[in-house]
């Protein structure tokens, strides 16, 4: 199945060797999600579970850029009126919690708020040496996203975990490397292919025992569901106060 990016979703999906490729391709704008990708995003994971070819999930993004992240003006037009992250995003991190095939990832540049956070699902993450991590969520006068508070001090330790999610540092690719967020780090030339090899080797496995040694090491999935839930509660709390509204005011004012 191919499915091309098309004008309203700018997310494609390509199965080829038993692996699903869904590439961000909104360059324009960063690879900023919408709520429209967010459904491509979870569709192509959901359908991607069903279908016996697929065997593993590749998320890549474009040349220098994997994700802006959420796209604010996006989120004002359409999220703030949900009083919260909204229930595509919602739907979407919920996916990647469940998702029962591998997930691997192949970041080329920036990747920032959820798109770091959502490499945190991922099994497998190769990134290139211009790779950088950001989440700028306090701020905006906000909270973390996609049960990054629990997964972020599993993986990096609490205070580097503390200085990528509440100070807003950049994490380079060689740091995210040395805390065990990225498997390696490669030049932007040949990430593709790293990252395209990894899924095919993946898909290439017995199913079956492949399956259940990924459910075996990523443990129970109830407490990650329940902080995405807590985390989005306090999200909406926040995204109601003051410092929060006059945050995204000056964002959207910056030249």
């Amino acid at each position: 199945m191919n499915t091309p990016a098309t004008p309203a979703q700018e997310v494609s999906v390509n199965i080829a060797d038993h692996v699903s490729v869904i590439r961000f391709e909104r360059e324009h704008k960063k690879n900023a999600f919408t709520g429209q990708m967010y459904d491509c995003m979870s569709e192509a994971l959901q359908s991607g579970d069903q279908d016996e070819e697929v065997r593993c999930h590749l998320f890549l993004g474009s040349d220098g850029v994997f994700s802006a992240g959420n796209d604010i003006q996006d989120f004002i037009d359409h999220g703030l009126q949900q009083g919260g992250l909204g229930k595509e995003v919602l739907q979407f991190l919920r996916t990647l919690v469940t998702t029962e095939k591998p997930l691997v990832a192949g970041v080329d540049g920036l990747a920032i708020g959820i798109g770091a956070t959502m490499l945190m699902h991922c099994d497998l993450v190769y990134a290139s040496d211009r790779s950088f991590f950001q989440t700028p969520f306090v701020d905006l006068g906000l909270v973390p996203e996609a049960a990054s508070s629990l997964l972020a001090p599993r993986l990096l330790g609490h205070q580097k975990a503390f200085s990528l999610l509440a100070l807003g540092e950049r994490l380079t690719a060689e740091e995210a490397e040395r805390c065990g967020m990225v498997n390696k780090v490669t030049n932007s030339e040949d990430l593709e292919n790293i990252a395209q090899a990894a899924a095919q080797n993946l898909g290439r496995k017995p199913m079956s025992a492949l399956q259940t040694t990924r459910k075996l090491i990523r443990g129970d999935r109830a407490s990650i569901l329940e902080r995405i839930d807590q985390e989005a509660e306090h999200f909406s709390t926040h995204l109601a106060t003051k410092e929060a509204q006059n945050a995204f005011a000056r964002f959207m004012n910056k030249p």
